[in-house]
């Protein structure tokens, strides 16, 4: 066979199931070996949403995923996504075709491309180097890889080599004194989650009762703790006031894979001086690179918690944990019963006005995609989710553009649940051809669209120091309109009554996507906005 359809059924052999991308003479014979050893192509209308799908694909299934593009613009195409997966350490392996030769109009530097945005590099020069990559892709510190595949090594023959043995138990010993010290001298503790946790809530809850710890996350990890009392949601900049308030009072914060960013922490102040900073991650250089870390435990999260859970034997604390506390948390954690002044108008409606009669309206039972922009604290925080595989969160690039292709990758992953995907109106234009894939796989996907006809971000970041506006507000476009013209089914949005079409959808087949074009007033930034841009 090929080198190239050695590729295909050595990564059908290791288990890839899904593979994402755009088929071209480069990526032609690895992908159709994979699809025909039985993994399932996903076709996307242009490479960066792929790369985006392959992304959250990998993030709500828990399972490595493969993106699969053309040589050179096939691959700059996709860029954006496949960045936002390596800065999000997303376990990805993007088959990238190389024109080596440095005269052909396809030549790229992937090693340089690839050192750029933090993924790692890999050439291959026999079919067995995609045990490497696979290897480097699903290890302890899962991260995306790019694994170049010369055109002319593709089209060498070969025999299949054989699957090497799974890697043996990690049988290292952790050292955990010092963050049982710390967890048995605090009398308010607070355990913040991230991305790098959220395989470990049994652990972390059960270690949190034992010591009287108040739960709270990263706004990636959202939904971690969904449905525990002692849930303050999310840490930072999305936190609402109570949750602030009480993360400021803590004596001691274990970040648990969480690097403790400056929207986590809202810029390192909302974590107090006084109080012991331990974090816990497998990678060592993420101890302290975001905040002041006091103990850095590199390891597993879930192992380091059943062990320090293992460790306590009878010995437990309150903490902080009484009945009043319990019942002020539950009457007033969410954002949804935060008080507010209702701004809508009869043209437009609050944001938070919509987004709360939208949660009550969605089944529970949900996959909540958001974008990137000014409207994006407000389906983060009003809607609700039921764990963290219910909250796709592609930010940490912070581009515009990718929350349709994020919801498609998280629908694929979990067809159980309704694909809710949140969008501004910029980011939804930008991912506009995305809607011929979300027709074409029959997704019951409701879209979601803030339409201040502006980029919002911009809008209240320059237009308080009277500069000009015009580049950054648009006429009011007819969204549902352009959303009919894809086969979707869609409503305008100024007032609450306009939902009526959302309850019949709801209630009907849902043979087709639901696009929602809410016109949204925004008079001024949203809160979590105007705490960002305290970082610019």
């Amino acid at each position: 066979m090929l080198v190239a359809q050695a590729v295909g059924r050595l990564l059908a052999q290791l288990g890839v199931d899904h593979v994402f991308g755009l088929v071209g003479s480069g990526n032609f014979h690895a992908t159709n070996a994979l699809v025909a050893a039985g993994a399932r192509f996903v076709p996307a209308a242009h490479e960066a949403g792929a790369a985006t799908m392959a992304d959250a694909y990998a993030r709500v299934s828990g399972q490595p995923c493969v993106l699969s593009v053309h040589q050179g613009p096939g691959v700059t195409n996709a860029f954006t996504g496949i960045t936002e997966a390596a800065k999000s350490r997303t376990p990805l392996l993007v088959l990238t075709p190389e024109a080596t030769n440095p005269r052909s109009n396809f030549h790229l530097d992937l090693p340089g491309l690839a050192s750029g945005i933090g993924a790692d590099f890999l050439r291959l020069e026999k079919p067995a180097d995609v045990f490497t990559a696979w290897q480097a892709v699903t290890g302890p510190r899962p991260r995306t890889v790019l694994l170049g595949l010369p055109l002319e090594v593709q089209a060498q023959q070969t025999e299949l080599p054989d699957l090497p043995p799974p890697p043996g138990a990690d049988e290292s010993t952790v050292d955990i004194e010092e963050l049982l010290h710390a967890l048995r001298g605090a009398s308010k503790p607070v355990f913040i989650a991230g991305r790098g946790a959220t395989r470990a809530r049994y652990p972390l809850t059960q270690l949190a009762d034992r010591c009287g710890a108040l739960l709270a996350t990263s706004a990636a990890a959202k939904g971690l703790f969904e449905g525990d009392p002692w849930n303050l949601d999310v840490s930072g900049g999305f936190a609402s006031p109570l949750a602030a308030s009480l993360i400021s009072q803590s004596d001691l914060v274990v970040a648990w894979g969480s690097t403790l960013n400056m929207w986590t922490t809202r810029h390192g102040r909302l974590i107090p001086a006084s109080a012991n900073v331990v974090q816990v991650d497998l990678d060592p250089a993420a101890i302290g690179v975001n905040h002041r870390a006091d103990l850095g435990v590199i390891a597993d999260v879930a192992r380091v918690a059943s062990e320090a859970l293992a460790a306590f034997g009878d010995w437990s604390s309150a903490g902080w944990r009484d009945d009043d506390l319990r019942a002020t948390i539950a009457a007033q954690i969410r954002w949804c019963d935060v008080p507010y002044p209702d701004e809508s108008t009869l043209s437009s409606i609050d944001p938070r006005t919509f987004t709360i009669a939208l949660d009550a309206l969605l089944p529970r039972e949900r996959i909540v995609a958001i974008d990137s922009g000014n409207f994006m604290g407000y389906p983060s925080m009003f809607l609700s989710v039921p764990d963290n595989a219910g909250f796709c969160f592609t930010q940490a690039f912070q581009s515009v553009g990718l929350g349709l292709a994020s919801a498609i990758g998280a629908a694929l992953a979990r067809p159980d649940r309704l694909p809710v995907a949140a969008l501004g109106d910029g980011g939804f234009l930008m991912s506009l051809a995305e809607l011929t894939t979300v027709i074409r796989l029959r997704l019951p996907m409701v879209i979601v669209v803030y339409n201040d006809a502006a980029f919002g971000a911009e809008v209240h970041h320059f237009g308080p120091d009277g500069h000009p506006l015009d580049t950054v507000t648009f006429p009011d476009s007819d969204l549902a309109a352009i959303a009919r013209g894809f086969g979707c089914t869609a409503i305008t949005v100024r007032t609450l009554s306009d939902l009526d079409g959302a309850h019949a959808w709801l209630a009907g087949p849902r043979d087709t996507p639901l696009l929602i074009d809410a016109k949204v007033r925004t008079a001024h930034g949203s809160w979590w906005l105007e705490e960002a841009f305290r970082g610019h």
